[in-house]
């Protein structure tokens, strides 16, 4: 039986705490831990203890750290024996981290910056991913296309890039998009969080289609190229699609613990699959293209398209290659200090795309011997097969190359369900999703969102059906994927420049209101732009085979979320618990200064006093 404790006590609980946190060198802090104010109130997070010194008697108290509707608690304790052990100062961090984040730490933090950004890296693989996708723009330009569009297309990602890793700096949240959009739209966040969180979610579930595609048609094109009498069916490439979709989602959900290590590797054989690719395209092909092949000649292929419209249609494969900025935010709470890593893998990752793809292509587009036969080729679902034939000049030689490829781009898949997997994971932590308290449950053994992954791998089987009805199943599942994302990443940036920058506390990565300003907008102006364009046909005329289903996917899409937002969704979601106040103090204990809150507009109601029947003593 309990009994509260006198005022002195209770003073002594906070001195205490005063005392952990060097308050009695540290001025800010000490103000801080007498005046925080409680408005609410519920059980501990898991193993947020603090030392008190000063009783010998077992108390177990909680001391209130809240602003508006969430508080958190933080669990005093006082052994017979003495003290317990104190937290470290990167404990401490991740207590205020969480204050101002509103959710509970479930995951553990397995990554450093490295594997973080490995895993980015692994997750666009872009030069792999530009020679799998490369039927997507290769008759939209021909090779000049292709290399000017990624240029072009990296720049205006590096913005959007930019942009995010300034959002992820100040709410490193796994969230990621769905997150800032909730909490930059301040009080009318909860629906643009919700539909921003789905256009995310169902952007990544089409990301890793997208991927299942392209190992399928790199599976087949190999089986082809040796049994050169057997022609291309759909069936084929559905058939490898779910074996690899399965396989990669199993690796996922029991393979949890091991995925940095698999990143490592996977990177490491990524670079390495690089070098050897653009070595063998080098010096194997007996005469290269010339200048004028590679940099000067457009290739109308389109049927009728003006030579702007296919070009920027053509973009959708540099814009597969590098658009993928929100992947490390996704991990945000596996990997310490994300406030300060998160931003530099998201940066590190958008430089080494666009490095490794415009070498590849380079390397790549001078190899071509005869580009009449690539458009011509029996393989002409997977043109790169036969660039690597006629650069090895034998089908034993770009089944080699296209081998590289495939076990370059399988760690992708890999990497896609971890993301994907708990994207779906934090749309149901927030009550978002159809039986959400089954979706949002940790393996506790597997330390993993079970659950969500196994059902983003069902829904991608699903979607691997359009491929045996659609010739341009392919690139409608590329497309959509960006287009999805490109929505998402919108979602976020769009209520940023509404506000005038002003919702944000900013973190360690922070452009400056003029710069960020342009920046934002930029990057709006790309997305309302290429958004469009990625949704024409890309051949005339239109059938329904060839017919691109962008528009379709997406509009089905959103209008299942509508109906369920309707439903369900708007009475049930809760959405991110995000704490403006504890958010000021830990960027000014980061920053050791009190100037950034002129950046924000925090409207909170007057704090109340911390009520002393929160603390009990047994």
């Amino acid at each position: 039986m309990g009994v509260a404790p006198s005022h002195e006590a209770f003073l002594g609980l906070r001195l205490g705490f005063v005392r952990l946190l060097g308050g009695e060198k540290n001025e800010w802090i000490s103000s801080f831990v007498r005046s925080v104010p409680c408005t609410d109130f519920f059980p501990p997070l898991d193993s947020l203890g603090f030392i008190l010194a000063g009783s010998p008697l077992s108390l177990s108290g909680f001391f209130c750290l809240s602003t508006n509707k969430m508080a958190v608690a933080v669990r005093e304790t006082i052994s017979q024996d003495g003290v317990t052990p104190l937290k470290t100062k990167g404990e401490i961090d991740e207590v205020r981290l969480e204050a101002a984040l509103g959710h509970k730490q479930e995951l553990k933090r397995n990554f450093g910056l490295w594997s973080l950004t490995s895993l980015g890296i692994v997750i666009a693989n872009s030069w792999a991913s530009t020679g799998g996708t490369i039927v997507a723009a290769l008759q939209n330009g021909g090779p000049m296309a292709v290399i000017y569009g990624l240029v072009l297309v990296s720049i205006f990602y590096t913005a959007i890039s930019a942009s995010l890793a300034e959002l992820s700096s100040s709410m490193p949240s796994a969230g990621g998009v769905y997150y800032w959009s909730s909490v930059l739209s301040r009080s009318g966040g909860h629906g643009p969080g919700f539909f921003t969180g789905y256009l995310n979610a169902c952007a990544w579930l089409l990301s890793a289609a997208s991927m299942s595609s392209m190992l399928g048609n790199e599976a087949v094109a190999m089986y082809l190229l040796k049994h050169t009498s057997i022609p291309w069916h759909a069936w084929q490439v559905f058939i490898v699609f779910q074996i690899v979709n399965w396989s990669c989602c199993a690796i996922v959900c029991f393979g949890n613990r091991f995925i940095p290590l698999i990143n490592r590797i996977a990177l490491v054989l990524s670079m390495c699959g690089l070098v050897v690719t653009v070595i063998v395209l080098a010096v194997m092909p007996q005469k290269h293209a010339s200048n004028a092949q590679v940099w000067t000649e457009y290739h109308n292929r389109t049927g009728g398209w003006s030579d702007g419209v296919c070009f920027m249609t053509g973009l959708l494969n540099a814009a597969f290659a590098v658009g993928t900025p929100d992947c490390i935010s996704h991990l945000s709470e596996e990997v310490p200090k994300p406030e300060s890593k998160v931003p530099q893998g998201i940066m590190l990752q958008m430089l080494t795309a666009f490095i490794t793809s415009f070498v590849y292509l380079i390397a790549l587009f001078y190899s071509i011997q005869d580009l009449d036969a690539v458009y011509a080729s029996n393989i002409g679902f997977f043109p790169t097969a036969e660039i690597y034939r006629q650069a090895t000049g034998s089908n034993a030689g770009a089944i080699g190359l296209i081998a590289v490829l495939f076990l370059a781009t399988f760690p992708t898949l890999i990497g896609t369900f971890v993301t994907g997997g708990r994207m779906w994971w934090c749309l149901a932590r927030d009550n978002a999703t159809p039986f959400a308290s089954y979706f949002a449950q940790v393996h506790p053994t597997l330390n993993c969102p079970v659950r969500a992954t196994v059902a983003m791998s069902a829904m991608v089987t699903c979607l691997g059906c359009i491929y045996v009805g659609s010739t341009t199943a392919f690139q409608a599942l590329i497309s959509s994927f960006i287009v999805l994302s490109s929505m998402s990443y919108f979602g976020a940036i769009f209520p940023h420049v509404l506000s005038g920058r002003r919702n944000m506390v900013p973190g360690p990565f922070y452009m400056g209101q003029k710069l960020g300003m342009a920046v934002n907008i930029t990057s709006l102006i790309y997305i309302m732009v290429t958004v469009v364009f990625f949704c024409f046909p890309f051949v005339l005329p239109v059938t329904v085979q060839s017919m691109n289903y962008t528009s379709v996917i997406t509009v089905g899409l959103m209008t299942l979320t509508a109906l369920w937002w309707i439903c369900r969704g708007r009475h049930e979601y809760r959405g991110p618990q995000y704490s403006f106040e504890a958010a000021e103090r830990l960027s000014a204990f980061q920053s050791g200064k009190e100037g950034r809150r002129s950046f924000i507009d925090v409207a909170s109601p007057a704090p109340t006093p911390c009520r002393e029947d929160h603390i009990h003593v047994k």
